[in-house]
């Protein structure tokens, strides 16, 4: 029923597996490789049609100081956190409570509430793109970073509180059952007992939501412009002049763009695996 592990196959299959590894790896890793090489190459070599081979001359230091001194990517930079952060904060706070809620309560309505919440996940985003740029200029909240913040709490919370949910319940209902029989309040029971028990999944739920949130585009472009209020990502594109597209600069800007959620990965990737394997093996 499960597939063989690697260690218990022949010997001319591990061989196998391990020459056919790096070549994966390589292959994953070609469109990062490209935008790398792309990133200090000269202006001349694109247009001279030198895509794949290495750079006439280094312009690594040229491209990268011209991305941060000669536009506007700092502030881009400054609004992906002005958005990001919020975001993780409010999404993974308003999961953790609404999770307790449906993971430790019993009432009549608690599986269609949770199916609520879980049923916004399997709505495509795309159609959504013109209500809610209307609501948004209704409301006054177009083209600034606290409508595109309140949005994606809306829209991660969803997934947010499917993850803490089921994480809650795992926990040993005894734990609960104990602080109720001391008289301890039920905000106490949350704040004391249960939420130091959800660390491991709070760490790896803001790495997902912080990644999901820096790296998105589609909302960054329905819901802001300009460079008062659009992430880095949407930023990028602003290395596009009227007829001809910056190659290098878009390409040194998209490596600087991508270091926060590879460092946000590393950084708490100790608590991220132990928040996705908890409870995983007895």
């Amino acid at each position: 029923m499960f597939p063989t592990p690697i260690e218990k196959s022949s010997r001319t299959w591990q061989l196998t597996y391990q020459s056919l590894l790096p070549v994966a790896l390589v292959l994953w890793l070609l469109p990062l490789i490209a935008v790398a090489l792309f990133s200090i190459k000269p202006a001349g070599d694109f247009s001279a049609g030198n895509y794949w081979n290495l750079p006439s001359q280094f312009a690594g230091f040229e491209n990268y100081g011209r991305v941060f001194l000669e536009s506007d990517m700092p502030r881009y930079l400054l609004n992906s956190v002005f958005i990001t952060i919020p975001t993780v904060i409010g999404a993974v706070a308003l999961s953790a409570m609404t999770g307790f809620a449906l993971g430790i309560y019993r009432f009549k309505l608690n599986l269609a509430v949770f199916f609520l919440f879980v049923a916004g996940n399997f709505v495509p985003f795309q159609i959504l793109m013109v209500p809610v740029r209307d609501l948004t200029l209704q409301m006054g909240l177009y083209n600034t970073k606290t409508g595109l913040v309140l949005f994606h709490i809306a829209f991660q919370t969803g997934f947010c509180t499917l993850f803490m949910r089921n994480f809650i319940r795992a926990l040993p209902f005894e734990l609960i059952e104990a602080a109720r029989v001391e008289g301890i309040a039920e905000w106490r029971i949350f704040w004391y007992v249960v939420l130091p028990l959800m660390k491991p999944a709070i760490a790896a739920l803001a790495v997902l939501i912080f990644t999901f949130i820096w790296n998105d585009y589609f909302w960054a472009v329905v819901l802001t412009q300009g460079v008062e209020s659009q992430p880095v990502t949407a930023g990028i594109t602003s290395f596009n002049a009227q007829y001809r597209a910056a190659y290098h600069l878009m390409s040194a800007g998209s490596i600087v763009a991508a270091i926060p959620p590879v460092a946000m990965f590393f950084l708490m990737q100790k608590h991220f695996i132990a928040g996705l394997t908890l409870g995983a093996v007895k």
